[in-house]
């Protein structure tokens, strides 16, 4: 697969890739090279990834729990205070192998130790490579609150390698998938029409589909590296869905949602929403609800739980003068940004997400 340029970086996949990263080590010759994981990608993927590196520096390696709930400052800290204790200094370099978390986090934590070491990202989730591979943000969640810490910050490179993909559980398949879905609806039609023509997906169907999602990523943050427009168009579905995200991971009676599973939810339901607004065609939002429901199982969302829910939306990050904005559709691959919704709309989304 060819190279994708994003901005002074490019995106490497397979083989090629690991060529690309011996080559940089080569030349930059970092002074030491950490290698930031968690315990799953320590197991499963680490073993791939120092075979295929061929440098005699030293590699340290700096294991962090797994989970959104650890993406925070204080595992920053810990990552901080290890990279200090084994003698970084502002040469060394930072391999991030892992999903969103660490991606996200080790970006922000190379971005800022000694005000900036290089790090290169090496997504190994299929969410990770189809979202957070491009773009260049990096951060941590602030308590339930997420990505309310970071900053903009662009890797040297990023290495795709679709093996990491093998050593995923399927519901971490489907969380991914659903960023997939949301380029489909917002920016490439072909792409929603692959996904709802098929009931599973093999390795070589996503590898296509992960190609066209970091292409399509790219085109838009290369136009809007700061988000101040068009890049907003990648938070359908998130505005909604990172509150029930948050949320359930606050509440201690409730199992955790994956990224995409609350994705999912948020994309029916701003749909519902871009149809009351918009006129988004109601046989199309019945289609999607339809096919997002046969991907990720129901969740029970109660009347109770509402109150709590569109309280988190107002910390959303997004938001300009305590103004909670949407990204709405008039139809398949046509948004309107900036959308004002009232809360009984809202509320009337959560309903027809639970009929």
């Amino acid at each position: 697969m060819k190279p994708i340029l994003s901005n002074n970086y490019y995106v490497n996949f397979q083989n090629d890739a690991y060529s690309k990263l011996n080559e940089y080590i080569l030349t930059y010759k970092p002074s030491t090279v950490f290698v930031l994981v968690d315990e799953n990608t320590n197991t499963h993927c680490l073993p791939i990834l120092l075979q295929e590196l061929s440098t005699s520096i030293t590699i340290e390696i700096i294991e962090i729990e797994s989970g959104e709930e650890n993406k925070n400052l204080e595992t920053c800290s810990g990552v901080w205070n290890a990279l200090t204790e084994l003698g970084a200094d502002r040469k060394s370099l930072m391999i991030n192998l892992g999903g969103g978390v660490i991606t996200d986090l080790g970006g922000f934590v190379a971005s800022t130790f000694k005000r900036g070491i290089a790090f290169i990202n090496i997504p190994t989730t299929l969410l990770s490579m189809v979202d957070a591979s491009v773009g260049g943000k990096t951060g941590v969640d602030l308590g339930v609150l997420k990505n309310q810490i970071g900053l903009f910050s662009n890797p040297e490179m990023v290495l795709i390698d679709f093996r990491y993909l093998e050593t995923l559980p399927k519901r971490e398949l489907r969380s991914g998938l659903a960023e997939i879905i949301k380029y489909g609806l917002t920016y490439d039609i072909k792409v929603w029409n692959t996904i709802k023509t098929r009931k599973d997906f093999n390795l070589n169907d996503l590898n296509t589909l992960i190609y066209r999602s970091i292409q399509i990523k790219n085109e838009i943050t290369i136009k809007d590296p700061k988000e101040a427009g068009l890049r907003k168009v990648l938070n359908f579905g998130h505005t909604l869905g990172h509150a029930i995200e948050s949320y359930f991971l606050e509440c201690k009676d409730k199992e955790n949602l994956t990224h995409g599973e609350a994705i999912a939810i948020g994309m029916i339901t701003e749909t519902y929403i871009s149809k009351i607004l918009l006129n988004f065609p109601s046989k199309e939002l019945e289609n999607i609800k339809k096919i997002l429901l046969s991907i990720y199982n129901k969740v029970s969302i109660n009347p109770s739980d509402y109150d709590a829910i569109i309280e988190l939306l107002i910390h959303d990050k997004k938001n300009i003068n305590g103004q909670v904005n949407f990204v709405l559709l008039t139809n398949f691959e046509k948004f309107k940004l900036d959308c004002n919704v009232e809360k009984e709309l809202i509320v009337k989304a959560l309903d027809y997400y639970n009929s």
